[in-house]
């Protein structure tokens, strides 16, 4: 097990990059992982940790915890305020521009965890900010539509934070992320998997900014795009 990379480290707070694939902590959804964000950031720093927010298990990035319980109430605070500015990319299908996209979702449920939970709530209002960084042409037909197919790196900023946001607003646009298996396309993933060995989402949370909780001073992290997202494209160059 290697150490997970630390973007932030300070007294009472420190930040992740997290890798695609990892839980932040054990779940009844995902009863057969073994590797948790959180034990193995306690192990790692030799001190416990307290989650502040959280990312899905396919999705990389930015990550925060707090070193005390205090310390992580205060910063989820401000990620229910929606204090927090949050940045992600990814690449989606087809060419897409610069917009925002207002469209409420239903909450979607988990049998086991969400059983208890209200099952006929009504749609929640949900925001997102989305521009187009680059966009790429791969001389192959992965569908029966087109000879070439096309992609786009996008940045994206939810400006609320619905479960499943930003991919389900992308696969509304027609324009769904690339490895997401609940919302995209299934022959874009499965040329992918088979042509680049890509089984992840193409989705990751690389900019957070926010007000730290004792000191007031603004912190601004960001971490790289993954390397896999832009090799299928630079390999047809």
């Amino acid at each position: 097990m290697s150490n997970l990379t630390i973007v932030y480290d300070d007294a009472s707070l420190v930040v992740i990059d997290k890798p695609a694939g990892l839980l932040v902590h054990r779940s009844w959804i995902a009863r057969e992982a073994t590797e948790f964000a959180l034990q193995q950031l306690r192990d790692q720093i030799g001190q416990r940790v307290y989650p502040v927010h959280r990312l899905d298990r396919p999705t990389s990035g930015l990550l925060v915890f707090g070193k005390d319980a205090d310390t992580a109430r205060l910063l989820s605070e401000q990620f229910a305020e929606r204090h927090v500015t949050k940045r992600y990319h990814a690449i989606v299908r087809g060419y897409l521009g610069d917009g925002v996209l207002d469209y409420p979702l239903k909450e979607e449920l988990d049998k086991i965890a969400d059983k208890r939970a209200k099952q006929d709530k009504e749609p929640q209002p949900a925001l997102t900010e989305y521009r187009c960084v680059q966009q790429f042409e791969l001389p192959v037909a992965v569908t029966d539509r087109h000879p070439t197919s096309r992609y786009s790196l996008m940045e994206l900023w939810p400006k609320t934070g619905r479960k499943h946001q930003l991919r389900r607003h992308m696969a509304h646009l027609r324009h769904p992320i690339i490895g997401d298996t609940r919302h995209g396309d299934s022959r874009q993933n499965r040329y992918f998997r088979e042509n680049h060995k890509l089984t992840r989402l193409l989705l990751a949370a690389t900019g957070l900014q926010f007000q730290h909780p004792h000191s007031g001073a603004a912190i601004n992290l960001q971490v790289p795009i993954p390397p896999e997202f832009l090799q299928p494209f630079v390999a047809a160059e």
